[in-house]
């Protein structure tokens, strides 16, 4: 999954960095409302942590722009503990969640996940594909309940896959989803690590089919 902060102090984005990281995801970061913007106009996320109080351009009109272009991607705005006003504000103009500075990042980390499994249409951060199991909290893998020993870049490109089954996943989308800015990802790499994931868990009915020139698909199972 990747995600977007857009946060101007950069003491709390190097915590929120470290954190997110740490537990797989691919983030980025601006510290403007005018970078947020132009982030958000060119490139896809599937969770953007908002700060209100950017420089350049509020956050409320980064929001506002972005549901204006009709982008449906979950949105966490962190704000002030007293602004209420502003809260409100945020939630009306289409963000799904907030937060009042000072947090615990423990806890963000939940809500990101809930967000997540929102976003999926899903109320459960387990993911079941015939005999695979994913846990999205865990970030753990199992086939008939014995563990995967998976990479971290390997985990993320299953939770892609499995979150589009039956869809077709470009080279492209797959860099755009798993890459933050500055990774060196070609389409060669991506083919790579396909190769590696298909090793571990093509069993019985999973299989992950190449469209030739187009991308690949986490086959549905046949009921």
């Amino acid at each position: 999954m990747r995600i977007l902060i857009a946060e101007d102090d950069q003491v709390l984005a190097d915590g929120l960095l470290r954190s997110l990281r740490s537990s797989g995801y691919a983030v980025d970061h601006v510290a403007s409302g005018t970078e947020a913007d132009a982030a958000l106009s060119s490139h896809e996320f599937d969770l953007v942590i908002l700060d209100l109080g950017l420089p350049k351009m509020h956050g409320l009109e980064v929001l506002k722009r972005l549901r204006g272009r009709g982008v449906v991607t979950p949105v966490l705005i962190l704000t002030a503990a007293d602004s209420i006003e502003e809260r409100v504000k945020g939630l009306d103009l289409g963000a799904d969640d907030y937060m009042a500075k000072p947090f615990s990042l423990q806890e963000l980390e939940a809500r990101v996940r809930a967000l997540a499994r929102r976003g999926m249409g899903t109320a459960s951060s387990i993911i079941k594909h015939g005999p695979l199991t994913f846990d999205q909290t865990g970030r753990v893998a199992y086939i008939n309940d014995q563990m995967v020993e998976l990479s971290a870049r390997e985990l993320s490109l299953l939770e892609v896959l499995l979150q589009r089954v039956g869809r077709l996943v470009s080279k492209d989308q797959l860099v755009e989803r798993l890459c933050e800015w500055g990774d060196e990802v070609s389409n060669n790499a991506i083919e790579v690590y396909i190769h590696r994931l298909r090793k571990k868990i093509e069993q019985g009915p999973i299989r992950i089919a190449t469209v030739r020139g187009l991308g690949y698909c986490l086959e549905k199972i046949p009921n």
